[in-house]
């Protein structure tokens, strides 16, 4: 049974999401590819060179650089720039509406601009870095300080990296910039890019998979990675598809590897639910972190499994976009949204063999099950870092 409309504590509304990512052009494009579980990866060694390995590649057009301030200039932001152009009417709205020093903006990221820091060594071999290159296209605060200048926007402007919850603890910090009364709205999401250093770093810890990944298969090896950039309009508004409920915890078991008992998982679901007054059993939908990886699904199965003593209907939607690292927790609300606002769930793909040494999960497997109404998505990252989302619909 779907859970009773209800509305939310502190009312903190997300406005429809600017995608960019491997999945299509537009929201519609993204939730047919969604519901239908089609992948968007493609295959080629251009960061490994002599492995191919598949990559969520985000192939469309892109907003031409060459005339921003050099310090501007990397393909995060053009990334998130094309978010930009993708969140035009809410944006135009807010910035009519609104003084432009209580607007904020907040950016989960992981890598910034390091493209253009590995570009630039290339060039320079042993020789001084190019006139073009600035050291500030690396920086972590980077994309925010892009988002606000482009806008002119005047109010707090910060990024946010802790790895593959970024984006949602960055939608979490935007709550509550607007529940403290910094801010009448904020501009916030994630955006991260694909080059060497994430790759090849992930390909030394042996995480990523030669195949496409199989999240929660008995046959899973490793994750695949993407790129993408999210953004949405949060305003503490009612109606509409509410944020309800942030959770967040540092467990901080290990540098890489997750808490294997996920009580630093459990933790934050634990706390998304509290913040809203919900009751485990009204979320009907959940957006699985489901890696791929051997330890990071097992934890996450045991933590769901510890919580909820009948699961909701689960996938991961990273078999279908790669991991997106620092944009991931706010590319996976923004399919919850979707879900929400259009009445589906996005399907779980993998090969079909549920790994058996794990706790039972309700996959979503076919297309045409029930919309929910309240949904929790979940980020997990490196240093137990962990995030929880929940959105519910108020029509």
């Amino acid at each position: 049974m779907s859970p009773r409309p209800c509305p939310p504590r502190q009312p903190c509304r997300l406005s429809p999401p600017a995608i960019v990512c491997s999945l299509g052009s537009g929201l519609a494009e993204i939730r047919e590819a969604l519901a239908e579980g089609r992948r968007g990866l493609t295959t080629d060694d251009a960061y490994t060179p002599g492995r191919p390995l598949p990559l969520g590649r985000v192939t469309v057009p892109l907003p031409a650089m060459d005339d921003w301030p050099a310090a501007h200039r990397s393909r995060n932001n053009r990334l998130l720039a094309a978010a930009l152009e993708r969140l035009a009417a809410p944006l135009h709205r807010v910035l009519a509406t609104h003084d432009p020093a209580r607007i904020g903006v907040v950016i989960g990221t992981s890598t910034s601009g390091i493209a253009e820091t590995e570009q630039a060594l290339a060039r320079a071999g042993q020789g001084p870095l190019p006139d073009g290159f600035r050291y500030a296209q690396q920086e972590l605060g980077a994309p925010a300080r892009f988002v606000a200048d482009r806008l002119g926007l005047a109010g707090p402007a910060y990024a946010l990296s802790t790895a593959c919850s970024s984006g949602a603890r960055a939608l979490a910090s935007a709550r509550r910039l607007l529940l403290a009364g910094e801010c009448d709205a904020v501009i916030a999401g994630g955006a991260d890019s694909l080059c060497r250093l994430t790759v090849n770093g992930f390909a030394g810890l042996e995480a990523v998979s030669e195949r496409p990944c199989e999240p929660f298969s008995r046959h899973r090896d490793g994750i695949n990675l993407g790129e993408a950039a999210t953004l949405f309009v949060v305003e503490a508004t009612t109606g509409g598809i509410q944020l309800e409920g942030t959770g967040e915890s540092a467990d901080a078991y290990h540098v890489s590897a997750p808490r294997p008992d996920g009580g630093g998982a459990l933790a934050a679901m634990r706390e998304a639910l509290e913040q809203a007054g919900r009751r485990p059993e009204e979320v009907d939908y959940l957006n699985l972190h489901g890696t791929g990886t051997p330890h990071n699904d097992r934890m996450e199965a045991a933590a769901i499994t510890a919580l909820f003593p009948r699961p909701p209907a689960c996938s991961s939607t990273k078999a279908l976009t790669g991991h997106t690292l620092g944009a991931a927790g706010a590319l996976e609300a923004a399919f919850c949204w979707l879900a929400l606002d259009a009445g589906f769930l996005p399907r779980h793909v993998y090969d079909g063999h549920y790994d058996p040494d794990l706790p039972a999960l309700p996959l979503v497997s076919a297309a045409g099950a029930g919309g929910p109404r309240l949904a929790l998505s979940n980020s997990f990252a490196f240093g137990g870092n962990n995030a929880a989302l929940l959105l519910g619909r108020h029509d």
